[in-house]
């Protein structure tokens, strides 16, 4: 296949290693920043530059944007996508960007799957992809339109990635659940590391410290896009996180040790069951 990747930060660079590297299909790229296109050249992450006249010429498109991004790339240039193109998206949320590109899709003749490859790192920009990133992770796609053919082709190219699974959802399904695996998670640890006392962490820390404070160096621009566009399923995440912190912080102040133990136990019990372990 000949294949255009449109950004070349972290997600659509990675993207890039991992298909050259990989697989016998031909990348090619495109991105406002002209030295990531050069570093992608030079270190053979892609073939070509990707010019937007050249679209037509692309079997796959994958839009590794911002969701407003990828929607304002697509208004802009639909009409240079041919009908047997097919076109996926990479961005955090689902509903907002579907919703928009699906219609144009639709009324072009070009096939669109909404995409979400959970991967990622707390560093961003081409300088950061890695070939393997996608090592052992899951690829969610919103295919319920695709043709079989084309389905069972990219399910192939992403699996010779290095994904291990691939997931089928709807775009208000997949928004509703990375609300909770994904958003909810950031926002606690960006929350967290704003403690006075973490600044006195060194030499009293651990793997449960840096495990908690990973994800708290996110990228505020792209992070508050994705927030805001999925922001009534985050609200109802930290809305029940905030519940169940009050019952701890409850039993806690009331020094009720007996409600303390209940409320442990219930977490590791939940967490053992979310990993299959027995009771």
């Amino acid at each position: 296949m000949n294949i255009g990747i449109i950004g070349l930060g972290l997600i659509g660079g990675s993207m890039a290693k991992a298909i050259s590297y990989n697989t016998d299909h031909t990348v090619s790229g495109y991105d406002i920043d002209n030295q990531a296109v050069r570093k992608a050249l030079l270190i053979k992450a892609i073939e070509k530059p990707l010019e937007t006249d050249d679209l037509s010429e692309c079997d796959l498109i994958i839009i590794a944007l911002y969701p407003q991004a990828s929607i304002d790339f697509i208004e802009a240039n639909a009409d240079k996508i041919s009908p047997e193109t097919v076109v996926i998206d990479c961005g955090g949320v689902k509903e907002c960007v579907c919703s928009r590109i699906a219609p144009i899709a639709e009324e072009k003749g070009f096939t669109f799957i909404g995409g979400h490859p959970m991967a990622g790192l707390e560093h961003s920009g081409f300088d950061n992809a890695d070939a393997t990133l996608f090592n052992g992770g899951s690829m969610i796609l919103m295919a319920s339109s695709c043709p079989i053919q084309k389905l069972e082709t990219l399910k192939k190219l992403f699996t010779d990635i290095g994904f291990s699974h691939i997931e089928i959802s709807s775009p208000a399904e997949h928004d509703r659940r990375i609300a909770f695996t994904s958003q909810l998670a950031h926002v606690v640890s960006n929350a967290y590391i704003k403690s006075p006392t973490a600044m006195e962490h060194d030499g009293f820390s651990a793997g449960s410290y840096l495990d908690l404070t990973r994800v708290a160096k996110l990228n505020e621009t792209m992070w508050t896009e994705l927030f805001l566009e999925n922001s009534d399923n985050l609200l109802k995440e930290i809305d029940t996180l905030i519940g169940n912190l009050t019952k701890y912080r409850d039993a806690i102040s009331q020094g009720d040790s007996d409600e303390l133990k209940q409320l442990l136990y219930d977490g590791r019990k939940a967490k053992e069951c979310i990993d299959g372990e027995l009771f």
